[in-house]
């Protein structure tokens, strides 16, 4: 016996953008999260739409739409500024338009604000704490 849920269209929708992003298929993943970022932002439900607006950034970061992904990432982190994750996605996306100073920034308050491995900017040397100003 076959049991019927109700699933509405934006969910449908959702559980196709999801397989889209799992099957590594990032820019037609974008595009169906796209539409449905919007449609959430139309029916004023962006209250809950922060895991939806991340999996956009990372999938605009994963087919390398890197203007995108710092618009969308900009916008999550003046939302929610306490979002570690989102701070480390826009610093990964930063680094990656070779733009490592202001990475920096968002890469440290991920650090502070989530317990996430601060990744070195590219030129930076390592910083040995240990020998900072015993001389």
């Amino acid at each position: 016996m076959t049991t019927m849920t109700n699933t509405s269209p934006f969910e449908l929708r959702l559980t196709w953008a999801r397989s889209l992003f799992e099957h590594g298929d990032y820019a037609a993943a974008a595009t169906a999260l796209v539409e449905l970022v919007d449609e959430a932002r139309e029916s004023e439900m962006m209250h809950g739409t922060t895991e939806l607006r991340e999996m956009l950034a990372r999938a605009y970061f994963g087919s390398a739409q890197l203007g995108r992904a710092e618009a969308t990432l900009r916008d999550l982190v003046a939302d929610v500024p306490t979002d570690a994750y989102a701070h480390l996605l826009l610093g990964r996306t930063l680094q990656r338009q070779a733009r490592h100073d202001e990475a920096r920034q968002h890469l440290a308050l991920a650090e502070v604000l989530g317990d996430y491995e601060r990744p070195g900017a590219y030129g930076e040397t390592p910083r040995d704490d240990a020998s900072s100003d015993d001389a």
